[in-house]
């Protein structure tokens, strides 16, 4: 729960480029509400997951050029949700930091690990077979993660430990990322940076 002594944390971005044109709003203390629309739907379902179990509230539209792929429109709305999370956080004083999960889905299982160290370092193993998962190319799922953590400035791992189901491995995987983030950017009760070199940078 939110205490209110403390402001909400929350960002806006705008990305307008020759390929996409988003924008985007993240509230870091959220319910976990989304408002995600893409042109992608398994994207948006992927957001929407990172959104709910994150307990992130997100608002998120996006016009990509999805008449040449959907890799711009993928790439671009993580680059701007990392750059949100970024945002929110500040000089990073006064969180926990490091978070990690699992999560199942049936028979998938993922294992995420996160640092909000200031450095990026995505690390992100989903083993997917398939092409694509309705219209996003399962190429670009494990690099909407990539782009996230360097957008935000985390080490990111990700991997899926098991599973048979395509859906169900990428899905784990966004529901574990969502759980470790969560812990991550929990407050503490110091303001302090949690880092022995008093920055996170």
């Amino acid at each position: 729960m939110t205490n209110p002594s403390q402001p909400v944390r929350s960002a806006r971005r705008q990305r307008v480029t020759k390929e996409t044109r988003i924008e985007a709003r993240v509230v870091l203390d959220g319910q976990g509400k989304a408002e995600v629309s893409t042109g992608i739907g398994f994207l948006d379902h992927m957001i929407t997951t990172l959104a709910r179990h994150g307990r992130m509230d997100i608002e998120l539209s996006c016009q990509g050029d999805l008449h040449i792929d959907d890799h711009h429109t993928a790439e671009d709305c993580a680059i701007v949700l990392g750059s949100c999370i970024d945002d929110c956080l500040g000089d990073r004083g006064g969180i926990t930091r490091f978070g990690s999960a699992y999560a199942p889905l049936d028979e998938a299982l993922s294992r995420a690990v996160i640092d909000f160290s200031g450095r990026p370092w995505p690390c992100v193993d989903l083993g997917l077979q398939r092409e694509s998962i309705g219209t996003l190319a399962c190429e670009n799922i494990p690099h909407f993660l990539n782009s996230l953590a360097i957008a935000a400035r985390a080490t990111l791992h990700v991997d899926v430990l098991r599973g048979e189901n395509d859906h169900h491995r990428a899905e784990s995987a966004f529901k574990a990322v969502a759980l470790a983030v969560r812990d991550a950017v929990a407050r503490t009760a110091s303001d302090d940076v949690p880092s022995t070199k008093g920055v996170l940078a």
